[in-house]
């Protein structure tokens, strides 16, 4: 029996997430940098329709594919550079079951496969802090990156 979103959410007793999707928190180290943990990890869960709006992060971010269907990571660096990764185990068909999202980075992700989803896992290192996320909404980054207006307005929230 294949298992849909519901059960995910459930029985890893996911909650939303600012920034769209669903999330639990895992694992933490139990060492630390200064104030900060080494890392955090957690459970992410995202349907088909439902994105992870574009947001920023003090620390890099690392995400482990899991399950459902394949899921795009759209990225704008420091730089303003664009790029799209596909995580997934589809590797002929340009998947990676790893992504780096590096630390300062603009990104969010989307399912693309109709009437599904992806559970991946997130591990922020140093460890995240809710102080360290930045959501962004479409005019203000169309204001300082207008080369990328179509996925801005597909991935960022109109307003917050």
């Amino acid at each position: 029996m294949q298992k849909d979103a519901n059960y995910y959410i459930q029985h890893l007793e996911l909650e939303p997430h600012p920034e769209g999707g669903y999330y639990k928190s895992t694992f933490a180290s139990a060492d630390s940098i200064g104030e900060r943990q080494l890392y955090t990890s957690i459970y992410f869960l995202i349907e088909v329709g439902n994105i992870s709006h574009f947001h920023r992060l003090k620390s890099d971010e690392l995400w482990y594919f899991h399950g459902g269907s394949s899921l795009v990571v759209s990225v704008i660096d420091e730089a303003g550079n664009f790029t799209e990764h596909k995580l997934g185990l589809n590797i002929e068909n340009g998947e990676i079951p790893q992504v780096l999202v590096p630390k300062n980075s603009i990104f969010g992700s989307s399912v693309v496969e109709n009437g599904s989803f992806s559970l991946v896992g997130c591990m922020v290192a140093p460890g995240f802090d809710f102080e360290d996320f930045e959501l962004f909404t479409q005019e203000e980054l169309l204001g300082k990156y207008p080369q990328h207006e179509q996925i801005i307005r597909r991935m960022a929230y109109e307003k917050l």
